[in-house]
């Protein structure tokens, strides 16, 4: 008697295992985003969750959580349950830059989460102020070697992908600049226009209103092949600087733990949304470019993101609390 209940029992949880799985999301889903709402971060968030709710049949609400970096919003959903109805926008900044220049950081990129996708990888531009003189990269360095330190390079911040990849430059071109961080990219691109800096690493869709309408010459940018959003500029490898890389990118990650059905719904249900052409042309407007992958390559991904950062923030001698 008591093995036949056993039996029963069993049969019961190994039948309500799949249905579990299937119903969900029962419920809306919340996507916490490390960035204040208008900035590209935002806008892929909100373009994207608008798809995906359709296919999952419930709304995803995009809660913004900026400060530190990302690390505000890294560590809310770290600590979150697992169970699919909290899931964050990772960035290079959250999964890639905080692991080194924060010495104290409250969550771990890897052990914490379970990667679902990565969403899209939006290149950095570098960009100067229409008084320099440089009309390519090579030019700018002879410029910038020519005037001593006398150049100064803004970024958006301290540790952002902006400044680390300012700093990859003066590496590799055996430069000798002022870095001058501001809080956000606005200030620093009005500053860079107004002539009180000279260059700066920022992200397209920030630029592109400035390149459009002269008032900021571009160079290159730093992704591995030409952005569509600005076909015509070279890469900074094809400007003479092989192996250069330093992009921002966006991607999906859930708490450690998140059954893997639900992740793979997920996944599923994320790709999907990247097929969509609409959503594919909204997200290029923004200067980023689609890329879907599976959990296991966004895992790897995430490792080599980190390793390549580290060796940026080291050179930079940034560091954070």
């Amino acid at each position: 008697m008591i093995q036949a209940a056993c039996g029963a029992a069993l049969a019961t949880l190994v039948c309500a295992a799949p249905a579990s799985a299937q119903s969900f999301p029962q419920r809306p889903i919340t996507l916490v985003v490390p960035h204040s709402a208008g900035g590209t971060s935002d806008i892929l968030a909100r373009t994207v969750a608008s798809e995906v709710s359709k296919s999952l049949g419930q709304n995803i609400i995009v809660d913004n959580k900026g400060g530190a970096n990302g690390s505000i919003a890294a560590k809310t959903v770290a600590t979150a349950e697992p169970n699919g109805y909290t899931l964050l926008l990772a960035t290079a900044s959250t999964h890639g830059i905080n692991p080194a220049l924060y010495k104290n950081l409250q969550y771990d990129a890897v052990k914490d989460f379970t990667p679902v996708t990565l969403l899209a990888t939006v290149p950095n531009v570098l960009v100067v102020n229409k008084q320099v003189k440089a009309t390519n990269v090579q030019e700018l360095i002879a410029e910038i070697k020519a005037n001593g330190n006398a150049f100064n390079m803004a970024s958006a911040g301290a540790g952002t992908p902006g400044h680390l990849a300012g700093e990859m430059f003066k590496q590799r071109a055996g430069l000798d600049f002022v870095h001058v961080p501001y809080k956000g990219g606005s200030p620093a691109l009005a500053d860079l226009i107004g002539g009180q800096v000279q260059f700066l690493f920022t992200t397209i869709p920030g630029a592109m209103p400035h390149i459009k309408a002269d008032t900021l010459r571009a160079l290159a940018v730093t992704s591995p092949r030409r952005s569509p959003a600005l076909p015509d500029l070279p890469t900074m490898a094809e400007s003479g600087l092989p192996g250069f890389q330093a992009i921002s990118w966006h991607g999906i990650v859930a708490p450690a733990g998140t059954p893997a059905a639900t992740v793979d719904l997920l996944n599923q249900a994320f790709a999907k949304a990247l097929a969509s052409p609409e959503v594919r042309q909204r997200l290029m407007e923004e200067g980023a470019e689609a890329a879907n992958l599976g959990k296991d390559e966004f895992g790897a991904f995430i490792q080599s993101e980190i390793a390549a950062w580290a060796e940026a923030v080291k050179a930079s001698g940034a560091s954070a609390n």
